[in-house]
């Protein structure tokens, strides 16, 4: 099967983006599967429940997100609600929403997909290695493609939970940074893995933002007011080829739209 795993989608040019090439991309690179992080969806930082829908109605199958998905309360009943958008699964069990989902790509497929939250320069959360460990023995036996979107910081932390994984998932990928590393690679037991995917956003910024504002800040050390950048928008992420049968990761590799105007 091919996926195509997006970045973290910022703000209104990177959700006009996404729409504008979701269609085209399937057919074009004959995709079984889109998986896009959402949490910066909406002004740059968190997700509305509007724009939620609006992704998925565009043709997106699965959205996962981040520590920023809190920002707007009312997704939360769409979050307990919906199984095509999911949260960090290492938060606190009384947040709303869930932490992975079982996804039917057709009858005789489906696929898992998990998303978890970094500790080390994040927000509180429990141990994602612990976590994963948890959620792996929950999986149906018979669900042999598992996919996990690792939101976190720091690459050492991304590193190891991809290796503490092989094997045992089809894919990680790491979001958050909003920079496309290039470290694509499949692991010795077969799991594919990226540092992080990039991002879905404008290409002249900081992160998807305004560069004046986010480089005073670091200049002057004080808080700045920041808005999402304008311009042209590219879509980041990997492409990845899994056996269905095995699981394993047989392909993966960066992919980069372009350069998208009018967005």
């Amino acid at each position: 099967m091919r996926i195509l795993f997006l970045g973290d989608i910022v703000g209104r040019p990177g959700r006009k983006g996404v729409a504008s090439k979701v269609k085209g991309l399937r057919k074009d690179l004959g995709l079984d599967l889109i998986i896009a992080n959402a949490e910066n969806a909406s002004q740059g930082i968190g997700l509305s429940i509007k724009n939620a829908r609006d992704l998925l109605g565009c043709g997106i199958d699965i959205l996962t997100s981040g520590n920023h998905i809190w920002k707007f309360q009312n997704l939360y009943s769409y979050l307990n609600t919906s199984e095509r958008i999911i949260r960090p699964a290492n938060v606190s069990e009384s947040a709303p929403g869930r932490g992975w989902t079982i996804f039917e790509v057709r009858d005789d497929l489906q696929v898992a997909v998990i998303n978890l939250q970094g500790r080390t320069f994040m927000t509180a959360a429990d141990c994602p290695f612990r976590g994963a460990d948890k959620i792996l023995q929950d999986i149906p036996a018979e669900v042999k493609v598992v996919l996990v979107d690792f939101h976190a910081e720091a690459t050492s932390e991304k590193q190891c939970l991809g290796r503490y994984l092989d094997g045992r998932v089809s894919v990680m990928v790491g979001t958050h940074t909003h920079v496309q590393t290039n470290d694509a690679r499949i692991f010795d037991e077969g799991t594919g893995y990226i540092t992080d995917l990039g991002m879905c956003g404008p290409t002249e910024s900081c992160l998807g933002l305004t560069p004046k504002p986010v480089i005073k800040r670091f200049v002057s050390g004080l808080p700045q007011k920041w808005k999402v950048a304008g311009g042209p928008v590219e879509l980041q992420g990997v492409l990845i080829e899994i056996n269905e049968e095995s699981g394993k990761t047989t392909s993966i590799k960066t992919w980069n739209s372009g350069r998208i105007t009018g967005c």
